[in-house]
């Protein structure tokens, strides 16, 4: 049976492979699980098949001895596969190895028939505070509980974080602010029952957790205050994932609100982790907070010979050629200054994707000006210095023979 499971894994892992890649949209526990299973195929087909021998040899033989073997082997077969497929669940090589040899140990034990014998081993290991009573028994099941209780939170919370950033309605920083109060809350439930569970009275924390929260509210005082700064921001809508901001020399747009810190992604690849509390008390400039619409100014000058009215014309048509430039509102051109060598002008134009890029967009609109100026045959004046050396006069000469 081993060596049919093996010939049929082999001709099925080229067309389960295939119809995994044309899989679309799919969530990425789904894909990981079908990973897992085209890893373990083998194991798969090969327990699938000895559960049908075993439904068989039910069907043909009424006495449970004649399947006896098969059923035993059918069972560790199924706990191994399992063990495996709950293994490459866990992401942490630590847990994932702690969750391996435990769920191995517990059904070596579960076969041997040892388990009771092991709880009560296990129970009789115990240490007394008072009236509570903390056995090596009620730790392992509260770990195992918790452990259980956060892999379902966190199940939870990916799957109702999908829902909630999929849904229009909601602006993104309420997104955010939804998720990670459904993430502190069902973590939080998922630990305090698994303090229930070893017997712990959860009353006993008040004392204690208000001692700490004094001894921590000095030494986390940055912490604090970002944190709380997190929750306004997400609170007031101030900023957003997606909108381009600057804080000082930093320019870029926001990836993500975390908890701490706030991720801003720059032109040039540069991920800027800014705490919180900077982006609520200092000065900050957000290009896109009510609307998407950004100006862009350029300064020129051009000569004293070339006429103004047209070269605002070639001006404004040049910006409106560029890529990513407005035409409602239109471009604009101005005389701001009548200079030493040249007439000043401004240009203003707008865009409307800023995420994109300003270097860019501002060099492609001097380059156009400089096409069109070519084109039509405007000069840009520069500043031009004449230095002429005059020969000394009669005086002069005499003076300078007088002194030597």
């Amino acid at each position: 049976m081993m060596a049919l499971a093996w010939v049929l894994a082999r001709a099925l892992s080229s067309r389960f492979e295939a119809w995994m890649r044309g899989l679309e949209g799919r969530p990425k526990w789904q894909l990981r699980l079908l990973i897992v299973l085209r890893r373990r195929l083998a194991l798969t087909l090969f327990v699938a098949l000895i559960w049908l021998a075993v439904g068989v040899f039910a069907a043909i033989y009424q006495f449970p001895s004649r399947r006896y073997l098969l059923e035993l082997f059918a069972t560790i077969a199924s706990a191994w596969l399992g063990i495996r497929i709950a293994a490459q669940v866990v992401r942490n090589r630590l847990l994932r190895q702690a969750l391996v040899w435990g769920l191995s140990i517990w059904v070596l034990l579960y076969f041997l028939d040892l388990t009771a014998a092991t709880a009560t081993f296990l129970d009789s290991i115990a240490v007394q505070f008072g009236s509570f009573r903390l056995s090596v028994l009620s730790v392992l099941k509260a770990l195992v509980l918790t452990a259980g209780l956060l892999t379902l939170a966190r199940l939870l919370t990916l799957g109702a974080a999908g829902r909630i950033k999929g849904n229009a309605d909601i602006s993104p920083s309420m997104q955010e602010l939804l998720v990670k109060v459904l993430r502190i809350g069902l973590y939080g439930a998922a630990f305090f029952i698994g303090l229930k569970a070893v017997g712990f009275d959860l009353t006993g924390l008040a004392v204690l957790s208000g001692a700490i929260g004094v001894g921590l509210g000095f030494g986390l005082q940055k912490v604090v205050s970002n944190l709380v700064s997190g929750i306004i921001i997400l609170l007031d809508k101030s900023v957003k994932p997606g909108d381009v901001i600057s804080l000082g020399d930093t320019f870029g747009w926001i990836n993500t609100l975390g908890a701490r810190y706030v991720s801003v992604v720059t032109r040039d690849g540069k991920e800027y982790l800014i705490p919180n509390e900077d982006l609520i008390t200092g000065q900050v400039v957000n290009w896109s907070h009510t609307n998407d619409l950004v100006r862009l100014d350029l300064k020129f000058g051009t000569s004293y010979h070339d006429d103004p009215h047209a070269v605002r014309a070639i001006a404004i048509a040049a910006a409106s050629g560029a890529s990513r430039v407005l035409a409602d509102p239109a471009p604009v051109c101005h005389i701001v200054n009548f200079g030493d060598s040249s007439v000043d002008y401004l240009l203003r134009f707008w865009i409307r994707d800023p995420s994109a890029g300003l270097t860019n967009i501002r060099g492609a609109v001097y380059l156009a000006l400089w096409d069109a100026f070519k084109a039509h045959g405007v000069s840009i004046p520069f500043p031009q210095r004449e230095v002429r050396f005059l020969p000394p006069s009669a005086g002069d000469r005499a003076g300078t023979a007088a002194a030597d």
